[in-house]
């Protein structure tokens, strides 16, 4: 598939008039991804039609708005799609200023966000970005509480949310002390993608697909985001939180609960949300039993780690999920660092028919036997539907092929909004649909705590490998789908 297909949208909506507040705006976040995905949306066409994006930190690393300017300037260099320049660069960075804010000297963040106000001219929006990390949530919070900045604003809060039923439940306390339900998001880059998307247009749009998403035609359904990477010197934060909490929690649940929802009534916020807390609230508690917890080799020699560290840099779990729709079919999610490869995968398996009517030598074992439907959602994303052909020549031999779609070659590029673009418009538009609620994060570290409570020990592993070699018996009778030859040559 390598032509545009014809498209059925309406035209892209703009955001009303936005003063947007970069909190931690030095931070790796805001240099990587924030201040590069705000020019693209800038180049695109997509933000406000009046913007102001004022930056803050703590007064000791407070900037000049000169000198947020230049290091805004340096992300885009570094990090960003296109360089800063022309006429949208001038338009971007006569938006930026900067005001350092202190719980006991909140004059130059408050008078910041007043001077913007004012230049945007009329009452625009404010949306405040908390890109800090998880121990400065509360004190942010509660500063802007106590300025009254907060008032009718809106907040974008990064994971992770909470490391524990307790840890949530007291976060979400302080952040709904200060602002209704309807004014956060807990934003997961991973469901700003845009075959995340493509989940919900895959299933409910197209007739094909939805008849058999269910455990009559399903055998496994397998989430897999491995990592090269390995934790990149970042131990003081790793220590504390393991890929479980890093991962799992916050990023693989989120994409379970797409892929196993029911179909909403409508396409908004409130119906995504409502099924996939019935999803969170239909998974059985987490069995230790069937966690495998893998360290690589060299994790517990990196500078910051305890010399007996139980952390895990890798997790492979399965899930039960008892309803209806997914009684008995497994789940098994996957990810860590420092394996072989990048990845970003969810495999639906379908059962195996019937082959008895083919000779016993016709199957290709190496391949395997089922029919698979991969859909990564790396960007910029694809689609395969894996299935048995018969291979030319005199003999009938089954061999696997595969029918693919690529975002990459089917439409611009151009087109195309990373994770982080994506959702930051999403929340200037005030669409909650790709941000967790408070009750479904509440729900799913209840069903993680008999892990949380009873970790199963750490298995060793080599980097650049797939992980612990008992991980194989975790997913039997099935069989992990990475590594594999790929037929969409991806």
């Amino acid at each position: 598939m390598s032509t545009p297909g014809t498209t059925w949208s309406a035209a892209a909506p703009r955001p009303d008039d936005h003063v947007l507040v970069l909190v931690g705006a030095t931070g790796d976040l805001a240099r990587r991804k924030l201040l590069p995905g705000l020019f693209h949306l800038t180049r695109a066409g997509l933000m406000p039609e009046h913007f102001r994006i004022v930056g803050t930190t703590p007064a000791a690393s407070a900037l000049t708005d000169e000198q947020f300017i230049a290091h805004a300037r340096q992300a885009v260099v570094e990090f960003g799609r296109a360089q800063p320049t022309g006429a949208a660069w001038q338009q971007f960075e006569s938006a930026l200023s900067f005001g350092a804010a202190d719980p006991g000297a909140t004059e130059p963040l408050v008078e910041a966000v007043r001077a913007a106000e004012r230049a945007v001219g009329g009452t625009p929006r404010r949306l405040f970005h908390l890109a800090v990390p998880p121990v400065a949530f509360a004190s942010v919070i509660e500063l802007l509480g106590a300025t009254g900045l907060a008032r009718d604003a809106r907040v974008i809060v990064e994971k992770p949310f909470g490391s524990d039923l307790e840890s949530a439940r007291a976060l979400n306390a302080t952040i709904h002390a200060v602002f209704d339900e309807s004014r956060v998001f807990r934003i997961d880059h991973f469901l700003g993608k845009e075959a995340v998307d493509n989940i919900l247009a895959l299933r409910f749009a197209n007739g094909f697909f939805e008849p058999v998403w269910n455990r009559e035609h399903i055998s496994h359904v397998q989430i897999d985001v491995p990592e090269e990477i390995d934790i990149q010197g970042r131990a003081q934060f790793f220590e504390g939180t393991g890929t479980f909490r890093d991962m799992v929690v916050t990023h693989l649940f989120q994409l379970l609960g797409f892929v196993a929802m029911e179909p909403p009534v409508v396409l908004d916020a409130q119906s995504l949300r409502d099924e996939q807390a019935k999803v969170f609230r239909s998974m059985r508690p987490l069995d230790p039993a069937q966690v495998i917890r893998g360290q690589y080799q060299g994790y517990r020699a990196e500078r910051g780690v305890d010399p007996a560290s139980d952390t895990e840099t890798f997790v492979a779990l399965r899930v039960s999920i008892e309803n209806w729709r997914w009684a008995g079919v497994p789940f098994q999610l996957r990810t860590g660092k420092a394996l072989a490869e990048s990845r970003h995968r969810v495999t639906i398996g379908l059962r195996v028919p019937v082959l008895q009517m083919f000779p016993l030598d016709a199957l290709d074992a190496g391949e395997g036997r089922g029919n698979m439907l991969v859909i990564d959602f790396a960007d910029p994303g694809s689609l395969t539907a894996r299935l048995l052909v018969k291979e030319p020549g005199s003999t009938m031999r089954l061999v696997q092929a595969g029918m693919s779609f690529q975002y990459g070659t089917s439409f611009a590029s151009e087109n195309s909004l990373e994770g982080y673009e994506h959702l930051l418009l999403e929340a200037m538009l005030g669409n909650q649909s790709f941000f967790t609620r408070s009750d479904g994060i509440e729900r799913l570290w209840e069903v993680s705590a008999p892990l949380l409570e009873e970790p199963p020990p750490v298995h060793f592993y080599a980097p650049g490998s797939w992980g612990p070699d008992s991980i194989g018996e975790l997913a039997t009778p099935h069989r992990w789908h990475l590594p594999e030859h790929r037929i969409d040559g991806s």
